[in-house]
């Protein structure tokens, strides 16, 4: 816990050197995730933090918070009296997190407070998140461990005629089974399992949501995912879960088949396999993000997959993302982004090939940038695995 206080002290500077280099007073912080990178814990409240004074927490309802400064309030307009009585200074520039608040919500604060200028606390806190710290490595490490351990019992609980919906609940109960928290954490308005599996023609169907790849899903209210398609010889099995078994997820997906899915689909797993490859040797703090999405998209294109690259009626515009408490965190590996590697960043790279009738192929790993290069941390089998 020690360490984790360490790691939670470290995230409140960012913060703090994010505020004073925009020139604002603090930030008032209201959604899960970010209460979670600024405490440690989920609770009903604020957490405000002030670019050079101590956080303050104003909790809705019973916490076990052991901080200086907590406070219990029934509603937000007690916040700004309590500022008062402990001396802290007018706020004039706050940032709210206008990209998760409801608007309503923004709206009520903007009139509590009655700052001269607003800002997105949304954006600044991802920034801040983006690097992660020696703890948060090492919570990385656990869910790698665990998901590859995972994924080496797959074929155990595959048998014969099997639905993908079948299959992929059974993976998930092993997830669970062996430690998985379950949510799946994503930036936006998405909603997903706690991972999903294609095969055949479903790994065609686009998904609605900003995913290299989709599946219609088993109702129009979750169109992602398995379908209900049989999975047969002639078919590639794709499982793309995360690995949430602690709040930092890894993103991991491994190829599977009971048979022969075909001679392209596994000359473009090896190619996948070999993108990777190239990706270790060649990323390091420095190199731009866009120039993966450039040689990726290039080496897909030369090898003649280019129709299958990234999803075949809708193609995603990314070939990798951040991970982190969210599954989607910065930097995003595609053309237009600015996004720069740097130490500390942990990202996932999924080059990933979808062939109709047949299924998909490909690997994703989670990758951290390191002083000289990128490590892998997710370390299983990557050749298309045979099921017996």
């Amino acid at each position: 816990m020690k360490d984790c206080k360490t790691s939670i002290n470290q995230h409140r500077l960012r913060v703090k050197k994010l505020l004073k280099e925009k020139n604002a007073d603090g930030c008032l912080i209201y959604s899960s995730v970010n209460k979670y990178y600024l405490s440690g814990l989920i609770f009903k409240g604020f957490i405000y933090i002030h670019k050079y004074r101590d956080p303050v927490f104003f909790v809705q309802r019973e916490t076990s918070l052991e901080e200086t400064h907590v406070f219990q309030i029934k509603k937000p307009e007690e916040i700004p009296a309590i500022l008062e009585s402990l001396n802290y200074p007018d706020i004039n520039f706050l940032f709210m997190e206008k990209g998760q608040m409801p608007y309503n919500d923004c709206v009520r604060l903007k009139n509590i407070f009655k700052p001269e200028k607003t800002g997105d606390a949304t954006e600044l806190l991802r920034i801040a998140r983006m690097i992660k710290t020696e703890w948060e490595i090492e919570q990385f490490r656990i869910s790698a461990a665990k998901h590859a351990e995972v994924y080496d019992m797959i074929p155990s609980v595959f048998h014969k005629g099997m639905r993908d919906i079948d299959f992929q609940i059974e993976i998930e109960r092993l997830m669970r089974q062996n430690g998985s928290i379950g949510l799946f954490r994503t930036h936006g308005d998405m909603e997903i399992f706690m991972g999903s599996l294609l095969t055949g023609n479903n790994a065609s169907t686009p998904s609605p949501y900003n995913f290299a790849l989709g599946g219609a899903g088993i109702h129009n209210s979750l169109p992602i995912g398995s379908n209900g398609e049989i999975i047969d010889s002639t078919k590639t099995v794709m499982v793309d879960f995360a690995g949430n078994f602690t709040a930092y997820m890894t993103d991991m997906t491994r190829v599977y088949t009971t048979g022969e899915p075909g001679d392209e689909a596994g000359k473009a797993h090896k190619l996948s396999v070999e993108m990777h490859k190239r990706l270790m040797s060649e990323v390091k703090p420095g190199v731009s993000c866009s120039s993966v999405w450039r040689w990726s998209k290039k080496m897909a294109e030369e090898a003649g997959f280019g129709e299958n690259f990234m999803g075949r009626k809708f193609k995603a515009k990314f070939v990798g993302h951040g991970t982190g408490l969210e599954i989607n965190e910065p930097p995003i590996l595609m053309e237009r982004s600015g996004d720069v590697f740097q130490p500390g960043m942990v990202f996932a790279y999924e080059p990933k090939f979808v062939f109709d009738g047949v299924g998909a192929a490909g690997i994703e790993n989670t990758y951290i940038v390191t002083e000289s290069g990128v490590e892998k941390l997710t370390v299983f089998e990557e050749d298309i695995i045979k099921i017996p």
